[in-house]
């Protein structure tokens, strides 16, 4: 039945050709990418990731990735599942900032502030899918947008790819770029999935160990917009640099882990960001990237969201790990700067590697 409800929406899709009353440039559609046992879904409705399949210790297959049965869910997500967001991920305060002498003016989505790129952020748009190989040594899919002048108040035109790519033994590559067009722009692109290892519907994710690679973190204010200030980790909540269940702590947080942690490593290449695994499925998730920073979210504001198959996910049903700039770093100097310019690439590479705990 969902099979059905999910290829009927689809259909409407692109018989119609209409996503929230305007007609979009590409048809929105579906895309698999399978390898073996590993199998990975996307949309190009916000080039995002709607499903990664995978085998527990028995060889039973599961999906752990939270997600919708349709696409047409994803049009009215608030969650940001599996979304590629932008232009700016994460918040900027007073959805504002200046650069060389000049205030911009954003699109505020979260009370004053800006989070995700506004309210309709690239998590919010049709992508083009400039290259689609299901098949051979290679598996990959290439989704592009490009950002007009002005886009939520940002400034000058972009250029923004994203690429998956499946490899061999369960591991998936996510490559994003932008170009600046003629104007110096921010930009802080982030993959947004939320992974549960035991499967989408096993419940919370709070007995899962993770460990993450970072000895700063970036506090936040009432509101969680970076106070500009680095502090070590050691002896708060905070502290994973040893692996330890994601629930030991988490009371003494108000509502759960939603912070961003300064990578250890060298800046601009690639290096371990966190290790999460789960015991009674066997799954272990493994994440390298490039960035200087990653954002860990246990799914604090969900509340009773209908997702696949029709299981309600609740607060701490997945964790997020968008590897990211510092948030709001338009706004602090001291951190590592996000503004890109026309004569400067900007290259965001992730890395998972999916395995069996031994």
């Amino acid at each position: 039945m969902e099979k059905i409800s999910f290829l009927f929406s689809l259909l409407l899709l692109i018989v119609f050709g209409f996503v929230n009353g305007s007609p979009p440039k590409e048809a929105v559609g579906v895309y698999e990418l399978k390898n073996g046992d590993m199998s990975v879904k996307f949309t190009n409705w916000g080039a995002t990731i709607i499903s990664v399949v995978l085998p527990d210790k028995n060889g039973k297959l599961g999906d752990i990735a939270l997600g919708y049965g349709s696409v047409k869910e994803y049009m009215n997500d608030t969650t940001y599942f599996g979304a590629l967001v932008g232009r700016v991920a994460n918040r900027i305060g007073g959805a504002k900032f200046s650069w060389n002498g000049t205030q911009y003016k954003l699109v505020a989505n979260e009370g004053k502030n800006m989070l995700h790129g506004g309210p309709k952020g690239f998590g919010d748009v049709v992508w083009k899918v400039k290259k689609y190989k299901k098949d051979g040594p290679a598996l990959y899919i290439l989704f592009a947008y490009d950002s007009y002048d002005g886009e939520e108040g940002f400034p000058g035109a972009l250029k923004v790819t994203v690429a998956y790519t499946l490899l061999a033994k369960n591991q998936l590559s996510v490559t994003m770029k932008a170009k600046a067009v003629k104007k110096s722009t921010p930009v802080n692109l982030a993959q947004h999935t939320y992974w549960n290892l035991g499967n989408h519907d096993s419940g919370d994710i709070l007995s899962e160990e993770i460990q993450i690679f970072a000895s700063l973190y970036t506090p936040v204010d009432s509101q969680l917009i970076p106070t500009g200030k680095l502090e070590p980790v050691k002896g708060t909540p905070y502290d994973f640099l040893k692996p330890q269940t994601i629930g030991s702590r988490i009371k003494e947080l108000p509502k759960g882990y939603d912070i961003n942690y300064a990578l250890d490593g060298t800046p601009g290449k690639m290096k371990k960001v966190a290790v999460v695994k789960d015991k009674k499925s066997g799954r272990v998730m493994k994440l390298l990237a490039n960035q200087p920073g990653v954002q860990f979210y246990t799914g604090n504001m969900i509340k009773n969201v209908k997702g696949k198959g029709g299981f309600i996910y609740k607060a701490h049903a997945a964790l997020c790990l968008e590897t990211q700039g510092f948030p709001d770093s338009v706004n602090h100097p001291n951190f590592p700067s996000q503004i890109v310019t026309p004569k400067k690439l900007y290259e965001h590479n992730m890395l998972f590697k999916f395995s069996i705990a031994s």
